[in-house]
């Protein structure tokens, strides 16, 4: 409810402090490759410290403090954008710090019921706060005609959330640090061999076909554009006064549930050929959002969230498969730095592009996908040859 429901309104509420749409770009770019790149170190730390439930946490309360204090900033004055930037970021980073180690505790609780499915109701879980955020915080602009006010409302469900975090940790305690047994039998997840300091720090020493499907997953990132964009253009367009642009992300939200729950009982069924859909996904996303047609735009924002479900579930359940389980979390952030780059590179490209040419962006875009494709073809070759 936290992070979504002040994602959902970020490119207009910067839009409102004087920033263009580079600057909407490049904030929401870098903010997704802080919350990524910044993994390839708390994966790590989590895997050989075993505080997964102590950087789960930490990351969890940045969240519930930066964005209410968002609210402030037009207190500010010409400091405000500069500060709100800087607040995105740092709650960004927030979900870098707990996001390995929360995953690698979900993939733990989830390998009894199968890896697709546990991620699946997870995300499908998830959206619910995902989809009632932006709601909140659309009744609250309508109400106000502010969105300072629905961004101070956001400390009660960020505080319940730690609270609920404190006591599940008294019922699931963290596993021990790097001496977790494989789960999986030898075939699918093999022994890792002898790794170096470094390599056990920086993942250099995971499978190849881990790193072929992070590139073609990172590919897949740097081609869909954001949400800040999405729902800076269709304000600035007129397309949707500032108050609907929560409502468009709620149903984003839902859509994502929805593609989470599906891919993920696929997955189980016929494994990582699946996300063979994502790439042809995400390639409609652009031309749809971009447009000049609200509905046009609500189908491609639809298809936005769907892509993001399934890049927040059933990719997931794919790396957990790729690596054995003692370096999960070491290899999800790795994953996320991969990810990370991309969504700097892809953020700054498309705010670059969408004040210059449109078409431009979407034969870049498109062909970014396209490599995707390939990427994904060839790491599942390359894993069911292994």
């Amino acid at each position: 409810m936290v992070y979504e429901g002040a994602r959902s309104v970020t490119g207009p509420f910067l839009g409102t402090l004087g920033a263009s749409a580079l600057v909407v770009g490049v904030v929401s770019g870098a903010g997704e490759a802080m919350a990524l790149l910044l993994r390839l170190a708390s994966g790590p730390l989590a895997d050989r410290t075993g505080r997964y439930w102590l950087l789960t946490l930490t990351g969890y309360a940045l969240t519930a403090v930066c964005v209410p204090l968002l609210a402030v900033i037009p207190l500010l004055g010409g400091a405000g954008l500069v500060v709100a930037c800087a607040l995105v970021l740092a709650e960004r980073a927030g979900k870098a710090v707990r996001s390995p180690a929360k995953s690698a505790l979900l993939a733990r609780a989830a390998d009894g019921v199968g890896l697709g499915r546990g991620f699946a109701v997870h995300k499908a879980l998830d959206q619910v706060g995902a989809f009632s955020g932006p709601l909140l915080v659309a009744a609250l602009v309508a109400a106000t005609g502010l969105v300072e006010p629905a961004l101070a409302v956001l400390a009660v469900p960020g505080a319940v959330a730690v609270v609920l975090l404190l006591r599940l940790r008294r019922r699931m305690p963290d596993p021990a640090p790097e001496r977790a047994a494989v789960s999986r039998p030898a075939a699918e997840a093999p022994r890792l061999p002898a790794r170096s300091r470094s390599g056990a720090w920086f993942g250099t020493d995971l499978p190849r076909r881990f790193f072929l499907f992070a590139a073609a997953a990172g590919a897949a990132t740097a081609g869909l554009v954001t949400f800040g964009i999405i729902s800076f253009h269709a304000t600035e367009t007129g397309l949707l006064p500032l108050a609907g642009a929560p409502l468009l992300y709620a149903g984003a939200m839902a859509s994502g549930a929805v593609a989470a729950l599906v891919s993920g009982y696929l997955y189980d069924r016929w494994t990582g050929r699946v996300l063979l859909a994502l790439p042809l996904l995400a390639a409609a996303v652009p031309g749809l959002a971009l447009s000049r047609s609200l509905a046009a735009v609500v189908v491609g924002a639809l298809l936005w969230g769907a892509a993001v479900g399934v890049q927040d579930s059933t990719v997931k359940a794919l790396v957990a498969d790729l690596v054995p389980q003692a370096r999960r979390a070491t290899a999800y952030g790795v994953f996320a730095a991969v990810q990370g780059a991309a969504a700097l590179a892809g953020g700054v490209l498309v705010g670059l592009l969408y004040e210059g040419s449109l078409s431009t962006l979407l034969v870049v875009l498109g062909g970014t996908q396209v490599l995707a494709l390939v990427l994904l073809v060839a790491s599942l070759r390359d894993r069911s040859a292994a």
